[in-house]
């Protein structure tokens, strides 16, 4: 399916922004769940670049910077592979996996892109130390917004070549991809998926977090509660909590003394 001039600029629109997330982590539209909603949004395909975004998501959990290493790309996974699912047409399972499978190598092309405007913005920053010692606050703020918008650029640019690909030969790449190819993808990501998950139970595994572990997986088997009421759910859980750690903390400081929570960091979290 062919995408029009108006869909494709705001296409171009949302991908600019996510390349800036990337860096900038303020409004999370470089995660994929938002990026893909917001492509399925404007080309008019909604549910399945939701489901596409929410199978991103799960994978981009084990996704991490460690020190020096970036971790794959999730704002041009996210753009390229929603794209290569609205131009081949093909919204069910199948297209979806195989847009999905599409999403692991493109990430990591993303990872290339991004080391080189990380490399191009080095010199930005010398520029940008020179205008600080000079006392030239517009200099300074003239080019940060610049080494912003070449972030935006890196993933707007290769999202406008990808639009540019007719829909009929995406389609026929797409149908090319062996059965091998897309099914190891879809299970290498579902590896990934679960490596992001112990990541995440690593860093909560304190006494205060495990019932809500369990809570969580309890309330997952009924099916009959939309995400909206599981999300009301996990909120007034939240509010009690809070309520009641409050009121302990407090009448625990009354008492004379508090306690550690069996968590390190949180307790020098609540030293400062």
């Amino acid at each position: 399916m062919s995408i029009n001039i108006v869909s494709a600029i705001l296409v171009i629109i949302v991908a600019f922004f996510a390349g800036m997330e990337g860096i900038l982590d303020e409004f999370q539209f470089h995660q994929p769940l938002v990026a893909c909603t917001l492509i399925g949004a404007v080309t008019g395909h909604l549910v399945p670049c939701i489901i596409l975004g929410g199978t991103l998501q799960m994978v981009a959990l084990g996704w991490a910077n460690i020190g020096a290493a970036v971790a794959p790309d999730a704002a041009l996974a996210s753009v390229a592979s929603a794209i290569i699912l609205v131009l081949g047409g093909n919204y069910d399972t199948k297209g979806i996996q195989a847009a999905f499978a599409a999403a692991i190598p493109l990430a990591v092309a993303g990872l290339f892109i991004t080391m080189l405007v990380r490399t191009l913005a080095v010199p930005i920053v010398h520029i940008m130390d020179g205008a600080a010692e000079e006392g030239n606050i517009r200099k300074l703020e003239t080019w940060h917004i610049i080494a912003i918008i070449l972030q935006g650029l890196r993933i707007a640019i290769p999202a406008a070549l990808l639009l540019m690909i007719p829909a009929d030969s995406v389609k026929e790449l797409l149908e090319m991809m062996p059965a091998w190819l897309s099914d190891g993808m879809a299970i290498g990501g579902g590896m990934v998926v679960a490596v992001g998950y112990a990541m995440v139970i690593n860093m909560m595994a304190t006494r205060e977090v495990w019932p809500f572990f369990v809570i969580g997986f309890v309330v997952a088997a009924i099916t009959q509660l939309t995400l909206i009421a599981i999300g009301a759910l996990a909120v007034a859980i939240a509010l009690i909590y809070l309520n009641i750690t409050e009121g302990g903390s407090g009448s625990g400081s009354a008492g004379g003394g508090n306690h550690g929570t069996g968590d390190p960091l949180g307790d020098i979290l609540n030293d400062y």
